[in-house]
């Protein structure tokens, strides 16, 4: 099992700068794109970076699946269950705990980093196995249902947690009511250089046209259908404005019925799922990023992108977008479900050139504090931390 005994821990104050072994445990399948999937490969990626050895353990749908995490484990079939608007892909393989405890007795973890810890099934049976040190990090926000129904079985295992994280604020709103406790506020982070370094142009977008882009699952509460409406009614005073629609899912009948109603067939472009390679390249063709959530999100990682990309932001004055962005600075934020705050917001931005460039550079400056590099050096802080207050309560004096 992993250290526990008092000599090997103590070995651990000497050596408060080695490299650690980390186990980094998702609930959802790891084939299928998301925000926490997403943070944990770019955590585990930059991790690596300094000198860690990092595995990641989740569900996979598609055993075939080739471009995956290095050093990947699936373990377990997830099964689609509604989870906050969405829909999460988990696994509910809990007879799995004899591979768990194998896998865990073979690898010898320092670190077990759970997230979403209170999510069937897949971190919570990690956390009941493991003798490492384990830190969770929950990303939920209002609405978590997982938390409510699980809370109960859940709140056993919790103590072994030796380290709490959340994303936001309103994600530790949101878990501390289920699972009061200390938690430490990590952000998700950003590769910058990602989406600021300038890339060949989309041909198909780059024809003079002022572009309002929107990235998001098409989801209901996404608030697609509050932008259209809004585009709507400024398409006929600006004739040369576009609507790129970047996402997977079905934009649902009320987004097609606005579109044919308001003949936009030509002037909004679903463009439906991209490759993560390409996506910096729809935020470069943006002249406005537009986020018309109406709830349900514990962070805006739509937002920060927008900011690496250097791109003036219109989105809903939710909890987990106002602790990312502020209005009047990277962008400005309107009432959430508001189709004509939208519109108002978007047309004083089409208006105004020079506030756009404006508040395009505050967001550039203000992404600079959600660097991957200082995102995963916080973590990693935090990680050792964790591991120096094991080593003083179970250290005899």
């Amino acid at each position: 099992m992993a250290k526990t005994a008092a000599s090997d821990l103590a070995a651990d104050l000497d050596s408060s700068s080695r490299p650690l072994k980390v186990a980094m445990v998702s609930p959802y399948d790891y084939g299928t794109p998301g925000g926490v999937n997403a943070h944990v490969s770019n955590l585990a990626h930059q991790l690596r970076l300094k000198g860690h050895t990092v595995k990641v353990i989740a569900p996979l749908a598609n055993s075939k699946e080739k471009d995956l995490e290095p050093d990947f484990i699936p373990l377990g079939r997830p099964v689609p269950i509604p989870a906050a608007g969405s829909i999460a892909r988990v696994s509910l393989s809990y007879w799995r705990e004899r591979t768990i405890r194998a896998l865990l007795r073979r690898e010898q973890f320092d670190i077990c980093h759970l997230h979403e810890p209170a999510a069937p099934w897949l971190p919570l049976a990690v956390l009941r196995c493991s003798d490492a040190t384990n830190v969770g990090t929950f990303h939920a926000f209002r609405g978590a249902r997982l938390y409510r129904w699980w809370r109960y079985y859940a709140r056993r295992y919790f103590p072994k947690l030796h380290g709490r994280i959340a994303v936001s604020p309103p994600a530790m709103d949101t878990v501390s009511k289920f699972f009061p406790g200390e938690y430490a506020i990590i952000p998700n982070g950003v590769d910058v250089e990602r989406f600021s370094t300038l890339l060949p142009p989309l041909e198909r977008f780059d024809d003079g046209k002022l572009n309002i882009l929107f990235v998001s699952r098409l989801e209901r509460r996404k608030g697609l259908r509050h932008l259209v409406a809004a585009f709507s009614r400024l398409k006929w005073q600006y004739p040369d404005l576009r609507l790129i629609v970047v996402g997977s899912g079905n934009p649902g009948e009320e987004v097609l019925g606005l579109i044919s109603q308001h003949g936009l067939e030509d002037d909004v472009a679903l463009v439906g799922g991209v490759l993560q390679a390409d996506l910096p390249r729809y935020y470069q063709a943006a002249d406005i990023f537009c986020a018309p959530n109406t709830g349900e999100e514990s962070f805006g990682i739509i937002l920060i992108e927008a900011m690496a990309a250097g791109k003036p932001i219109v989105a809903s004055r939710i909890d987990g977008f106002s602790s990312v962005m502020f209005d009047g600075a990277e962008g400005l934020m309107v009432a959430p479900g508001n189709a004509d705050d939208l519109a108002g917001a978007l047309k004083r931005l089409i208006d105004n050139p020079l506030e756009r460039q404006s508040l395009g550079a505050q967001g550039r400056v203000s992404v600079e504090a959600y660097r991957w590099e200082r995102v995963a050096g916080e973590v990693e802080a935090f990680y050792r931390a964790r591991i120096a207050d094991r080593v003083k309560l179970e250290v005899p004096v």
